[in-house]
């Protein structure tokens, strides 16, 4: 089995950043009534909940992701299930976290959240998606769509590319998460299942050379 690649290509890091930049939206840290801790392979999504949650910038956690082939090597019984024993063993206490734990795409993780909250009588106005760095734009546009009545926001561990890559130790899985998540920007704003969202022409054209180079597991 090939070693991951643990660094990034020097001739494709510009078009790497221009994405990586793209996807960060920068939000401000305030205060929301719900975070929402969403499920992948990247454990540092738990850790930053967690994180969050000790700074005071929300009272309840939902982690919402089901089992599936991408990360069942890692979480074997399920994304949230995993991510709530991260963040107990963080010392956030467990009747602050609730579990989704059935979700496999952003919309199933907004849409089952938002369920599981009305379920338990709760209706935020304001939650927090916590994420990988690269998904925010594109979880930040499936909420405005499948839940138009909240405020969201949301974060991410501040981590600059290469630090992402050194803290996930495969620069081909990034890179190609990275690709696709780009894709689905305009893709699933055609398809219904996000809100649009402004693509500059630099982005698009990292995008196509990236593609080019051979970044195209993840697309759709």
């Amino acid at each position: 089995m090939q070693k991951p690649l643990a660094t990034l290509p020097e001739r494709l890091r510009e078009d790497v950043k221009t994405l990586w930049e793209y996807h960060d939206l920068g939000h401000p840290h305030s205060r929301c009534d719900v975070g929402i801790g969403l499920g992948s392979h990247d454990v540092g999504v738990a850790v930053h909940t967690a994180r969050l949650f000790h700074l005071g910038l929300f009272p309840l956690i939902v982690f919402t992701g089901a089992r599936t082939p991408t990360t069942a090597d890692v979480f074997p019984r399920g994304e949230a299930v995993h991510y709530r024993e991260q963040a107990i063993g963080l010392g956030v206490p467990e009747n602050a976290i609730l579990v989704e734990p059935r979700a496999r795409n952003t919309g199933d993780n907004i849409s089952f959240t938002r369920d599981l909250l009305a379920e338990v009588g709760l209706h935020p106005r304001t939650v927090m998606l916590v994420c990988k760095p690269y998904h925010q734009r594109r979880a930040y546009a499936t909420c405005r769509k499948l839940w138009p009545d909240v405020q969201v926001r949301c974060a991410a561990q501040s981590l600059s590319l290469e630090e992402y890559v050194g803290h996930i130790g495969d620069a081909d899985r990034v890179l190609n998460m990275l690709v696709g998540d780009t894709q689905r920007i305009t893709e699933y704003a055609e398809r219904g299942f996000a809100v649009p969202q402004v693509v500059p022409p630099r982005v698009r054209q990292a995008y196509e050379r990236l593609v080019s180079a051979g970044y195209t597991e993840r697309l759709v």
